[in-house]
């Protein structure tokens, strides 16, 4: 592993694949464009992120560019989230800012809203938990989001995040500032839940 700073650059994640019951996670692809724009576009999406809505397809192509160098170099993964029902892109789940010192990493997740209420991202981020837990061997995950989102913070307490703090003002998208709820899941805990049913592997 090769450190810069206290950041770290793993092994390449450009192979990763997860599988869930319902859903595929792998990297981007340049046909994801469509369905990342699809859910980046639209406005409820995007209503508590740290971004403006998308407004074209250039950026949805620069999403899957930044994924496929991030995955390539091993210094971040984003993985598209995809029912088998359905074939296409929902939405992402992320690892990034990987601390090699701490074994630590932020994740970040977004889903299109014709994908809600299905359970898709909670099914998703527990595959992306535990890799990051047994195979990234990582002691520490770290979120955070607008404490105003109840759809994200039911999401990560189901995963067993706790909430650690609140930072005021953080965020200022469009004119609007907006506070963070700031979230932590250590391995210790998540072990203590899921033990030996747990199987690394991609």
């Amino acid at each position: 592993m090769g450190v810069t700073g206290h950041t770290f650059t793993m092994p390449a994640f450009d192979k990763v694949t997860l599988h869930t019951s319902r859903l595929l996670l792998r990297p981007l692809r340049p046909a994801d464009a469509e369905g990342l724009l699809a859910a980046h576009s639209d406005p409820e999406v995007m209503r508590y992120s740290n971004m403006s809505a998308w407004t074209s397809i250039e950026q949805a192509n620069e999403l899957v560019e930044q994924g496929q160098r991030g995955a390539a170099t091993g210094r971040h993964l984003c993985l598209g989230i995809i029912p088998h029902d359905a074939g296409t892109v929902v939405g992402t789940c992320t690892l990034y800012a990987l601390s090699e010192s701490d074994r630590r990493a932020e994740i970040g997740f977004l889903l299109g809203s014709h994908a809600w209420r299905k359970g898709y991202m909670a099914e998703a981020l527990s595959a992306l938990v535990q890799y990051a837990f047994l195979d990234l061997a990582l002691n520490r995950l770290e979120a955070d989001t607008d404490p105003r989102n109840a759809r994200a913070l039911t999401t990560l307490e189901r995963l067993g995040f706790v909430r650690e703090g609140q930072l005021r003002e953080r965020w200022i998208v469009n004119g609007e500032k907006s506070d963070s709820a700031f979230y932590g899941l250590l391995f210790s805990d998540w072990e203590r839940v899921h033990g030996p049913k747990a199987e690394s592997g991609t």
